[in-house]
């Protein structure tokens, strides 16, 4: 019998809990999902979890949903493969594989090895596309296989600069080259049907409007007025 894939097992399979992720502000549940004798780990945020915002519309998960889709668009993998569930045990919200990584790693300790560099340059043009507005230190994950992850993105894509990051340490740098072609085939192809499904025409816009203006700058922006961090950093 053909090995199950994750998609399958995240999308069909059925959802125990496991546990609640801690330090989160909405519910981050750690879930074992099951399909046909196939397990694998997920991370799933129920809308139903979610604590309401100002500036952000409920229905963070489908963000977290689009985050996935734009990274695939660009042609990443920088976020974790994430689906979407209609049902669960807490209602409708977004499963995420979950990454087995080394949580003493983080942004801050990432950055002081060179050989992490490329990826983290990847993951600061995100956020720019996706106008991230809260990447934190441990929102990157470095994996068994040295794959660095961003997750947490549910406050991305508003149409208002939202930008809060803690990679600012690009600032001044030109845009790699493989970055500046990759931003050009985002622009050059339709935008996915299931990203422009998740987040509105404006933010659509808006996102390709900033995927513009970053690659026509050619290189990596500064925080010019210091408050473009999040808090707490890590």
């Amino acid at each position: 019998m053909a090995a199950i894939a994750a998609v399958d097992v995240l999308t069909r399979g059925a959802l125990t809990v496991r546990g609640r992720l801690p330090w989160s502000s909405n519910a981050t549940l750690l879930v074992e999902a099951e399909l046909d004798g196939t397990t694998t780990l997920g991370v799933y945020k129920p809308e139903r979890g979610e604590r309401p915002l100002w500036d952000f519309p409920s229905g963070l998960y489908r963000r977290e949903l689009a985050a996935w889709h734009l990274s695939e668009a660009l042609g990443w993998g920088l976020v974790p493969l994430t689906v979407q569930r209609e049902e669960g045990p807490y209602g409708e919200g977004s499963v995420q594989l979950f990454v087995a990584a080394d949580f003493e790693q983080h942004y801050f300790t990432l950055r002081e090895d060179e050989r992490h560099h490329d990826q983290l340059r990847r993951i600061c043009a995100f956020d720019l596309v996706a106008n991230n507005a809260d990447r934190k230190s441990g929102h990157c994950l470095l994996a068994e296989d040295g794959t660095i992850y961003a997750i947490d993105n549910g406050l991305c894509f508003h149409v208002e600069p939202k930008l809060r990051t803690v990679i600012w340490e690009f600032g001044d740098e030109p845009l790699p080259p493989a970055i500046r072609d990759d931003l050009r085939r985002l622009l050059a192809d339709p935008l996915p049907e299931a990203l422009a499904a998740l987040i509105d025409a404006d933010e659509c816009r808006v996102m390709l409007r900033r995927a513009r203006a970053l690659l026509k700058a050619g290189r990596f922006p500064r925080d010019t007025i210091g408050r473009g961090y999040p808090w707490p950093l890590l």
